[in-house]
């Protein structure tokens, strides 16, 4: 690995190397580690996520070495440089279609692809479910037992080009319409309500106590969240901005489910 990652961070630096054979082939082998499972732009350490940005680099770099062909799937047709991900029989995998996935997106055993889409370089944990118009963006990682919600949208690394992927932890509920990009975190077994969006940007408002706790980039472990607004003043007077809410906390419980269900009866959170 240390002789790839050397390899990648000096084409980087010196795009000229993408003319070599070794650079060549130096990215397409980082590009098929990711597809399967082996690199990871973004691994779990111990108490928090390590960034590889080497690998995110060499994914980056996929695309101007890659040429434009025509890609056919039965009756559909793409154009595009980055081949389709195959063998989803015996991954075992359930694809519906059109879920679309690209080459270097890794998916795990037992996840299931509603009619979606998963970028390349992107890490898919068992036991997902990516729910119908649901996009993974390039790099991002989900983990085991999450369910993206119809039309989710979690951004990605490539346009443009950010620092971190979008981290999301196992058994995270995100809400139909979430958005979540610029490399924000939702930590285990959280639950975003319907039409969240949140950027490195948005303030995260904890209102469960006696006076609110603001945090940006990171949803705390089973946060129960819900779309909100505070008063700002600009120039031309004082206008609401949106902000993302914690009202309160999924309980513990062994069954994921039933935590969940109550989580939103409890808390009337549309989802």
């Amino acid at each position: 690995m240390k002789e790839l990652q050397d390899i990648i961070e000096k084409a980087w630096e010196d795009r000229s190397l993408l003319n070599q054979q070794a650079t060549i082939d130096a990215i397409k082998e980082v590009v098929g580690l990711c597809d399967q499972g082996i690199l990871r732009c973004a691994e779990p350490t111990e108490n928090s996520w390590k960034v590889n940005q080497w690998v995110k680099k060499g994914v980056v770099l996929y695309f101007p070495i890659q040429k434009m062909e025509t890609l056919e799937a039965g009756v559909f047709e793409y154009h595009d440089k980055i081949p389709l991900k195959t063998g989803y029989k015996e991954k075992g995998i359930r694809v519906v279609p059109n879920a679309v996935a690209r080459h270097g997106a890794f998916i795990s055993k037992g996840v299931i692809l509603m009619p979606s889409y998963v970028n390349i370089g992107a890490y898919v944990d068992q036991g997902t479910m990516i729910d119908t118009w649901a996009t993974v963006g390039s790099c991002a990682q989900i983990g085991k037992d999450v369910h993206l919600s119809g039309g989710v949208g979690i951004g990605g690394v490539l346009e443009p080009l950010q620092a971190a992927p979008v981290i999301i932890e196992d058994g995270a509920f995100i809400g139909s319409r979430c958005i979540v990009v610029e490399g924000v975190r939702v930590e285990k077994e959280a639950v975003l309500g319907a039409n969240v969006v949140l950027t490195m940007s948005t303030k995260i408002i904890d209102v469960t106590g006696q006076t609110p706790v603001e945090t940006k980039g990171v949803v705390p472990a089973r946060s129960v969240v819900i779309p909100g607004s505070y008063t700002k003043k600009f120039p031309a007077g004082d206008f609401q901005v949106p902000c993302a809410l914690i009202i309160g906390k999924r309980k513990d419980s062994t069954n994921k489910k039933t935590s969940l269900n109550d989580a939103l009866r409890e808390y009337n959170v549309a989802i």
